[in-house]
C-alpha cells in the first residue's frame, strides 16, 4: 500500500474556500517536511515553501504551498481516530503477519500541555523484532491508560505474539483481551495487584531458601558487561502453580506460569539488586523465553520512545490544539517507519538519515515512494 492509497479514505473536514489546498497534498508535504527535520507547523510551512519547485515534480500545488496557520488549522480539524486508522492500515501492509514480542507502553509528550488540558499521553504497541509501531491510542494524562490499552488491543491481530505490558496492564480484562486477539500475555506484577504480588514475593523468597522443594524450576542466567557496568540477570519460571491459592489461579485467564527476574548491577564496586515478578500464559514456555520476552519489552523504551525524544524532539514540540498533537504524533511515527525501512544508507543513524533526506531530493523521494507527474 502506498502512502497516497493509505490516505485515500481520509475525509476532508473543511468546506468552501477553506479547501483551497488539496488535503492529500498537504499531508504528503507535511510528511516530507517531518522526514527532513521539521518539528512544528512553522518548520513544515517554511520547508514546503523552500522546496516548492521540487514538490511540483510530484504534486499539483494549484495554489502554491500553505501557510503555517493553514497547516495548523487543517491538522487541528482532522479526526485523529481516522488519521490513526490510515496509519494502521499502512503499517499492516508493511508488517504483514507480526510475530514475537509486542510491547505495549505509554509516553507523555510534555510540550503538548494546553492550559487546563493535561499533556498528551500515547499508548503504543511496538513489534520489537521488526521495529514497527503497530498502532497507538491517545489520552490526555496518564489516568486513562487502562481504557486506552483495551482500545488499542481491540485493533491488533496478535496470533503467535507474546504481549508484554508493565504493571499498569496487569488486569484480568486486559489479559483476556490479549487471549481473544490470539496472543499470549506476559504481565509485570506490582502492588496494584497487592494479593498476587505478595504471594509471588513470598513464594520466590521461600523458594530460593528451600530450592523450591519438589517443584520443577526452569532457570536462565545471563551476564552483560558495558562501560564499567556488570549486570547479571537470573530468571526463574515456574509452570506448576499448585502452591498458588486456587482463587488467584482461577482469577487470571489461562494462567500458565509465574516468573521472577533478579537483576544485579555492579558499577565501580557498588552492587545493587532488584527483583521483578511476572505472570504469563502458555506462550511463555521456559525461563529463557521468559527472560528474552521481558528483555525485549524494553525495546519500546530504547527504540521508540527514546528515538521520538532525541531524534524527533517530541518533548520539545509545542503543537497543542484539538486533534493536532494526536495527528503530529502519528506523523512522527510515519516518518520513523519510513526512515527505518531505508536500505540505501543502512549504516547511518536515524538522525543522519533525516539530514540526508533534507540534502538529497532523490533520496527523500525514494523514502516516500513518490512518482514524478507525467
Amino acid at each position: 500500500m502506498t502512502l497516497t492509497e493509505a490516505f485515500g479514505g481520509l475525509g476532508d473536514p473543511r468546506t468552501g474556500p477553506a479547501r483551497r489546498h488539496d488535503l492529500a497534498e498537504m499531508i504528503l508535504m507535511t510528511l516530507c517536511a517531518v522526514v527532513c527535520g521539521a518539528d512544528s507547523w512553522v518548520d513544515v510551512a517554511e520547508w514546503a515553501e523552500d522546496n516548492e519547485a521540487w514538490l511540483k515534480r510530484y504534486l499539483v500545488l494549484e495554489h502554491g504551498t500553505p501557510s503555517h496557520d493553514t497547516f495548523g488549522r487543517v491538522f487541528r480539524l482532522l479526526d485523529a481516530k481516522v488519521f490513526e486508522a490510515c496509519f494502521r492500515a499502512w503499517i499492516s501492509s508493511l508488517a504483514g503477519v507480526v510475530s514475537g514480542v509486542v510491547a505495549i507502553d505509554g509516553k507523555t509528550a510534555c510540550g503538548s500541555r494546553d492550559g487546563h488540558n493535561t499533556a498528551l499521553h500515547t499508548i503504543s504497541a511496538y513489534a520489537t523484532a521488526s521495529g514497527l509501531c503497530l498502532g497507538q491510542e491517545h489520552t490526555r494524562g496518564k489516568g486513562n491508560e487502562i481504557p486506552a490499552i483495551k482500545a488499542l488491543l481491540d485493533t491488533l491481530a496478535l496470533k503467535g505474539c507474546i504481549v508484554t505490558i508493565d504493571a499498569i496492564g496487569c488486569q484480568t480484562e486486559i489479559a483476556q483481551k490479549i487471549l481473544d486477539r490470539g496472543g499470549d500475555y506476559l504481565l509485570a506484577v506490582k502492588n496494584n495487584q497487592k494479593e498476587l504480588a505478595g504471594a509471588l514475593r513470598e513464594f520466590f523468597a521461600d523458594g530460593e531458601t528451600g530450592s523450591f522443594g519438589s517443584l520443577p524450576v526452569s532457570r536462565h542466567r545471563s551476564v552483560e558487561k558495558d562501560h564499567g557496568r556488570i549486570e547479571t540477570r537470573q530468571a526463574r519460571w515456574i509452570t506448576d502453580l499448585s502452591w498458588l491459592d486456587k482463587t488467584l489461579r482461577e482469577h487470571w485467564p489461562k494462567l500458565a506460569g509465574v516468573g521472577m527476574i533478579e537483576r544485579q548491577r555492579e558499577i565501580n564496586g557498588a552492587v545493587t539488586t532488584e527483583r521483578a515478578y511476572y505472570i504469563g500464559s502458555q506462550g511463555v514456555t521456559s525461563a529463557e523465553s521468559f527472560a528474552q520476552a521481558a528483555r525485549d519489552h524494553w525495546g519500546i523504551e530504547n527504540s521508540l520512545h527514546w528515538v521520538l525524544d532525541i531524534t524527533f524532539r517530541e518533548d520539545d514540540c509545542r503543537v497543542r490544539k484539538d486533534h493536532a498533537p494526536h495527528n503530529f504524533a502519528s506523523l512522527r511515527k510515519f516518518a520513523l517507519v519510513l526512515l527505518r525501512q531505508d536500505a540505501q544508507y543502512p549504516k547511518r543513524s536515524l538522525r543522519s538519515r533525516r539530514k540526508t533526506a533534507e540534502r538529497l531530493p532523490d533520496y527523500r523521494a525514494s523514502l516516500l515512494g513518490l512518482i514524478p507527474r507525467s
